[in-house]
């Protein structure tokens, strides 16, 4: 039997305590403990992307910080990032611009863009393909998931910071990601 250490970790503006073995992922205490799937599993190598979140307001790749790493930390996953009745602005351009296809890799490279603009308002094409670099789409030639990213800094909308969900916008944020752009 493994040894377990207590993780405190606030996601989505909702303090959890967990017991978790001392290897266990980031992206695994997200999916498997507290059952927020929008946040997906790639390759596990960090060469994807698609597991990044939010973690003290900067994105990383959840697959390379262990649940103990982020003990006393604020996570924000795609699921409070913005609800089916408020999306968060970079969340809406993707939708205006349909940048996306198959969706997999959708809510990390939402959650890169948010990073992004958060720290620089007004980027230029090359900062967000910069920025993209460590987010793998297969399906798409990267157009419109660059188009809507600049049309949300040009409208001045993907600065505006993270909410603070709601439990009811907690609720409907996740049935969102099962379903539409976050899942």
């Amino acid at each position: 039997m493994s040894q377990r250490v207590p993780v405190r970790i606030r996601v989505n503006g909702v303090t959890h305590e967990l017991d978790v073995e001392p290897r266990l992922l980031l992206v695994h205490a997200l999916r498997d403990k507290l059952g927020l799937t929008g946040t997906h599993v790639g390759c596990d190598t960090s060469n994807c992307g698609a597991c990044t979140v939010h973690l003290d307001g900067r994105a990383v790749k959840s697959c390379t910080v262990l649940a103990v790493q982020a003990d006393g930390a604020e996570v924000t996953t795609i699921e409070g990032l913005g609800t089916p009745d408020s999306l968060h602005p970079v969340q809406e351009a993707f939708w205006e611009h349909h940048g996306l296809q198959c969706g997999y890799c959708t809510p990390g490279m939402i959650m890169a863009a948010a990073d992004l603009l958060q720290r620089n308002p007004n980027p230029t094409e090359e900062d967000v393909r910069r920025a993209l670099e460590g987010n793998l789409c297969r399906c798409t030639g990267y157009h419109n998931i660059v188009k809507a990213i600049m049309s949300a800094a040009e409208s001045g909308r993907g600065s505006i910071s993270e909410p603070s969900p709601s439990q009811e916008g907690r609720e409907a944020a996740e049935a969102f990601a099962q379903e539409g752009l976050g899942a």
